[in-house]
């Protein structure tokens, strides 16, 4: 995925009339080292590149933030990653990353001993209020520099610890084995729309009633919606590229926020694209730098 903010400083409008979380409790001393409890620690962490992590918690100042549940956002897809080596040359964030709920970002990263490097982190600009925009922010806020890495296998489920310099740290454990689902036959929800039109291009989330989507066909289609309108078209996969014929629609006419957002996808549904899949998250980036990221739901 081609990440669009490095170092993301969060917007005084995306964080306006959040939630603030309430400390789930305060804690002492540095925090250094695996979770409280009987458990088998170590300080072996090479297998967690192997792994795919679900955010847990955040201790910031002492203070423990719980990802929270129920949340308006895809919580399903939280997910950390690790996945050691550095991006391309000139492409901000690497293949290491997640999500905690709202935005998806990446980074470099290294493991040396029980040190987890991380660098370069880049990410989305969805404005996520309310509890995972705050969770979000304390987050990534820890998940950069060198942190130091515990691992603690109890009752066969691993947590892993990253701790920062400060003290501060993350809490995530061990998730189940997930096969990726097929790019053709599953339906992508689109959710999210790229501007590559400068370095420091944004992402923003489609208006609440544009409900998009599209499925690609093992008869080499495309069928679903763009907004309210419903479209087909010929789409050819190969080497990392679709070939996308032009898009047959339906001719209602929708709201001004919703056709506007028809508009932009179908410029960026036209001709051919690069995609890049990830998880269960599926990005597609037109010659222009348009692009838009879905979510297999």
């Amino acid at each position: 995925m081609k990440r669009t903010t490095k170092n993301m400083t969060y917007a005084a409008a995306a964080l306006a009339g959040t939630t603030v979380l309430a400390a789930c409790g305060t804690e002492s001393g540095s925090g250094r080292g695996a979770v409280g409890g009987e458990g088998d620690t170590t300080k072996d962490i090479s297998t967690i590149a192997d792994t795919s992590w679900l955010p847990q918690s955040v201790t910031v100042d002492g203070k423990k933030y719980d990802l929270p549940k129920g949340d308006s956002f895809d919580l399903e897809d939280a997910h950390i990653t690790f996945k050691p080596g550095a991006a391309e040359p000139d492409v901000g964030g690497g293949e290491s990353g997640g999500t905690v709920g709202c935005n998806h970002f990446g980074a470099d990263v290294d493991i040396e001993g029980d040190t987890v490097k991380v660098s370069d982190l880049a990410m989305t600009m969805i404005g996520c209020e309310g509890a995972v925009g705050e969770f979000e922010e304390k987050f990534v806020s820890v998940f950069e520099g060198n942190l130091k890495a515990a691992m603690e296998e109890r009752d066969g489920t691993k947590t892993l610890t990253l701790t920062s310099g400060k003290g501060d740290r993350i809490t995530l454990r061990e998730g189940a084995a997930e096969t990726a689902p097929a790019l053709k036959g599953t339906r992508w929800t689109i959710d999210t729309l790229l501007s590559g039109k400068s370095d420091d291009s944004t992402a923003v989330s489609l208006p609440e009633k544009a409900k998009a989507h599209l499925t690609l066909t093992k008869n080499n289609t495309v069928t679903g919606s763009i907004g309210c309108n419903t479209f087909n078209a010929k789409a050819t996969v190969k080497d990392g590229t679709i070939e996308i014929g032009p898009l047959a629609t339906t001719r209602m006419v929708c709201s001004g926020p919703v056709m506007k957002t028809e508009r932009e996808l179908t410029e960026i549904l036209a001709g051919k694209v690069s995609y890049q899949q990830k998880h269960k998250s599926l990005t597609i980036t037109a010659a222009s730098g348009e692009g838009l990221v879905a979510r297999a739901k």
